[in-house]
């Protein structure tokens, strides 16, 4: 069951990242974070108040708004280091995030048998590799290696805080509700400030022609955000369900989604060594789903 979940939040997790990655090319990164999770909070908004999801209020929701709060921030440093690459470095670096929920169960006390620690460690390697990592060429900058791991560190956070939001179905939905308002909150504050300094929000189209963009986008976007509140859905009942280590583990495999997503849809070819990184992830996944 959880094996079954942490890949069910891998899959969505790879998918959203793949359509999110093709949004940006037509409008700003913030644009499509905001009005993403915008669309994911309305809907999630209708769902709460349909299951008297309410009821479930409480200090556990502290977790959903943290993770909500950390998260854009985390994706906005990782698309600023995309934009300063190479993307063969910034791409595996911030798969690091797995780390910080494995390393949280491990201090709560997991023991993952060797069977399952072999796993995760197959799997983690494939998924750096998976990446593609740029062995060669020009040192990267300084600030992009620390925007990186700022990311990594954002996203495992945000896992690891999300797994204790809630310990009911009405309050799964809660929680996600919650997350997303908050991711919201921080995305538009920070939208509203990046307008101000000169940054349009809107592709750069004259007359009107940016919005009519967005509005076209719109089913894409709701895609994007959606399938990111199913991963986390997900990923809160594997870890719930299961040992946190495998389900973090899981879960990370999502770049090796993006990659194959990149390779269906765009018809990118996969480097020999995203190849064998998809390979080992595999065999991980396969290592820890027979643990």
């Amino acid at each position: 069951m959880t094996a079954a979940l942490a890949l069910a939040t891998s899959l969505m997790w790879g998918l959203a990242d793949f359509g999110g990655g093709l949004l940006t090319r037509r409008m700003p990164a913030l644009t499509v974070v905001v009005v993403s999770q915008a669309l994911a909070a309305a809907v999630l908004g209708a769902v709460v108040i349909a299951m008297g999801g309410w009821s479930e209020w409480g200090p556990q929701l502290w977790f959903a708004a943290g993770a909500g709060v950390v998260g854009p921030v985390a994706m906005l440093t990782f698309y600023k280091a995309l934009a300063q690459g190479p993307m063969g470095v910034v791409s595996p670096l911030a798969s690091l995030a797995v780390i910080v929920p494995v390393g949280a169960g491990l201090a709560l006390g997991e023991r993952p048998g060797w069977l399952q620690a072999l796993g995760i460690t197959v799997a983690i390697a494939g998924v750096v590799l998976a990446g593609g990592p740029e062995l060669r060429g020009a040192p990267v900058q300084r600030q992009t290696v620390v925007l990186t791991l700022v990311s990594a560190l954002g996203f495992g956070a945000v896992m690891a805080l999300i797994e204790h939001a809630s310990t009911t179905m009405a309050g799964l939905f809660l929680a996600l509700f919650v997350q997303r308002v908050c991711n919201v909150a921080v995305g538009g504050a920070a939208l509203f400030v990046q307008k101000k300094r000169g940054v349009p929000a809107l592709p750069a189209f004259p007359e009107g022609g940016g919005r009519r963009v967005v509005v076209a986008a719109l089913p894409a976007l709701a895609f994007v955000g959606l399938a990111d509140v199913a991963a986390n859905g997900t990923y809160m009942v594997a870890a719930q369900t299961g040992p946190v280590t495998m389900a973090a583990v899981l879960a990370s495999l999502y770049p090796v989604i993006t990659a194959l997503a990149a390779r269906a849809v765009l018809q990118e070819r996969l480097r020999l060594i995203q190849a064998a990184g998809a390979g080992l992830a595999m065999a991980g996944t396969v290592l820890l789903a027979s643990a």
